[in-house]
C-alpha cells in the first residue's frame, strides 16, 4: 500500500523475537508512525522501549496520553492500558476492562486506528497464543485498510496468525525475512 499513514503491529508470545529481527532493517526515513501492541507483564514498559531502541535508527518511546502520533517514531503501548487513536491523531490511553483477557488489547487498537486512518492503515499481527487481533483485522478490512499476518510456519506460537488467516480477510502472509522490506515499501 502506497501512502500508508500508520502501521500498527500486534503480537503476544513469540513476537518480541520478530520485532528484534525486523527493526534493524526498517528505513530511518519512513513517513508514518509505527505502534507496537504487545501483551506483556505490567512494569516492563521502559525495558521494552530501551531494548527495541538499540535495534533501530528510529525514535522509540513509550506512548503517552494526548501525545500526537508522529511519522518516523515507534510507539510502545504501555502495559495495562488500551491504546486508542483519536480523530485528531492523538493518543488516548484507557484502563477499561480487558478484551480477550488482555490490556492492552490488539483488537481495541486495530479497531480504533481503522476508524481514524481507514484505507491508509496497515496492521500486522505476529506470533501469539490467543485470538486477540483477529476481530480488529476484520474491522481494518471493513474500513478499507490493509491486513498482514506473520506466516504461522515462522511463528514461535502460531495460534494468533492461524486464527487471523481462518477468520479475517488477510492481504499478506509474511515471513520474518519479508516484513522489513514490506514495511519499507509502504512509504
Amino acid at each position: 500500500m502506497k501512502g500508508c499513514k500508520a502501521l500498527i503491529i500486534g503480537g503476544s508470545a513469540g513476537s518480541l523475537d520478530v520485532l528484534l529481527k525486523i527493526f534493524p532493517a526498517i528505513d530511518k526515513d519512513i513517513t508514518f508512525p509505527i505502534v507496537i501492541v504487545v501483551h506483556r507483564k505490567k512494569g516492563t514498559d521502559s525495558l521494552l522501549a530501551d531494548l527495541l531502541a538499540t535495534k533501530t535508527f528510529l525514535k522509540v518511546k513509550e506512548a503517552e496520553e494526548k501525545e500526537t502520533l508522529l511519522a518516523g517514531t515507534i510507539y510502545i503501548v504501555p502495559s495495562d492500558y488500551h491504546f486508542l487513536v483519536e480523530k485528531n491523531l492523538t493518543i488516548s490511553l484507557d484502563t477499561s476492562e480487558k478484551v480477550n483477557y488482555s490490556r492492552p488489547s490488539i483488537d481495541v487498537t486495530f479497531h480504533s486506528a481503522a476508524e481514524v486512518y481507514k484505507d491508509k492503515l496497515v496492521c500486522l499481527l505476529l506470533s501469539g497464543s490467543n485470538s486477540d487481533g483477529v476481530n480488529g483485522l476484520i474491522e481494518v478490512k471493513r474500513f478499507g485498510g490493509e491486513t498482514c499476518v506473520q506466516d504461522p510456519i515462522s511463528a514461535q506460537v502460531d495460534y494468533m496468525p492461524k486464527q487471523a488467516i481462518l477468520k479475517a480477510k488477510i492481504d499478506h502472509v509474511l515471513s520474518i525475512e519479508e516484513m522489513a522490506n514490506y514495511i519499507n515499501l509502504l512509504k
